[in-house]
């Protein structure tokens, strides 16, 4: 058998270091893209995030690079320094090194993602379309004396109802007896029938229950706001009233035995429980304001819904002009002494 030389051809996918990354990051959610982008600032000195918000600038930018007769007009706009201008020539010469194609690609994928606003807002919805949603920085405190001023009180009844809101908790209750809240004001004349009328208007405020000053009181509230015909509200009310240390230990067999209820009633009127708040204060949320980004629009053009991704969740970057021009600079040095060296060999 001779050996022999034979000429194929055949097509293969070659992984290259720019499309493993793009398979990467096309991967990755929005926080996860975030921290990947992180990492890569911490690590790489070349990237810096874009701070530049005003997009106008950055459209005028875009036109001085690619007009030069258009650079006097923007030097009397915006001011640049020796330094910045150096680098930014190094930057537009073909001589940049291509061995870090990593950092190429970084510049193209998000010079392209970074589109001027009037581009990328020309097929979407207008500012006033955008909807964010965030959390209430209110407490439990704030949402009920907001509805005190709006309440019908007198000036006496509003130093009362004032007393009994400041000393509500996060989760709704009470933490003091009306007597203590009686003994706290100022004017003797306050009798304790006072305090009780202001606490059960409080109790009606929203969320209901709030001030009441345990789970049982609590839970009463809320059941006396449903309508009299409602389902299993009797039962409810009973197991409430009477078996709520049975309840809360789950004890049903002996919650069946006593109240005398079949299963599947108890089971109706346990439903109907789980549907009150125990904690009335939690439904307050509280915290500082997290607006929610979205990672995606949604839109209909021309009767078609098309999907864009959001260029407002990611970071804009790039590449770092003076630490650019100090490696091109070092890759000249490097080749002159090259060319020397052949020259005394």
């Amino acid at each position: 058998m001779k050996p022999s030389l034979q000429l194929k051809f055949s097509q293969q996918l070659t992984m290259t270091p720019q499309l493993q990354q793009a398979i990467k990051l096309l991967q990755l959610s929005t926080l996860d893209l975030q921290a990947e982008i992180q990492e890569a600032l911490d690590s790489n000195p070349l990237l810096e995030v874009d701070e530049q918000i005003d997009s106008g600038s950055g459209e005028k930018a875009l036109e001085t690079n690619h007009s030069a007769d258009s650079k006097d007009s923007v030097n009397e706009q915006v001011e640049v320094n020796a330094d910045s201008v150096e680098s930014g020539d190094a930057l537009q010469n073909n001589d940049i090194p291509k061995d870090l194609p990593l950092d190429s690609t970084w510049d193209e994928y998000l010079s392209a993602s970074s589109a001027p606003a009037s581009m990328s807002s020309a097929g979407s919805a207008g500012d006033d379309d955008q909807v964010f949603q965030g959390e209430t920085t209110d407490n439990i405190q704030d949402h009920l004396l907001w509805q005190m001023r709006l309440t019908h009180f007198s000036d006496t009844d509003i130093g009362i109802a004032m007393a009994i809101i400041d000393s509500i908790n996060e989760a709704g209750y009470l933490t003091i007896s009306t007597e203590e809240v009686m003994a706290s004001m100022d004017d003797e004349e306050i009798e304790l029938d006072e305090v009780e009328v202001v606490l059960k208007r409080i109790q009606m405020f929203d969320p209901i229950g709030s001030g009441a000053r345990c789970a049982q009181e609590c839970l009463l509230i809320q059941l006396r706001q449903f309508a009299p015909d409602t389902p299993w509200l009797e039962e409810a009310k009973m197991l409430i009233t009477d078996y709520c240390d049975l309840i809360g230990s789950k004890d049903y067999r002996t919650l069946m035995r006593k109240t005398r209820l079949k299963e599947e009633e108890l089971r109706e009127a346990m439903r109907l429980l789980k549907t009150l708040n125990p904690r009335p204060g939690t439904a307050i949320v509280t915290g500082d304001s997290e607006y929610v980004i979205p990672d995606v629009s949604v839109a209909k053009k021309n009767g078609r819904w098309t999907v864009e991704l959001n260029p407002d969740s990611l970071p804009k970057l790039n590449v770092n002009q003076q630490y650019a021009a100090m490696s091109k600079s070092v890759k000249s040095i490097y080749s002159f002494t090259f060319t020397r060296s052949q020259v005394v060999y």
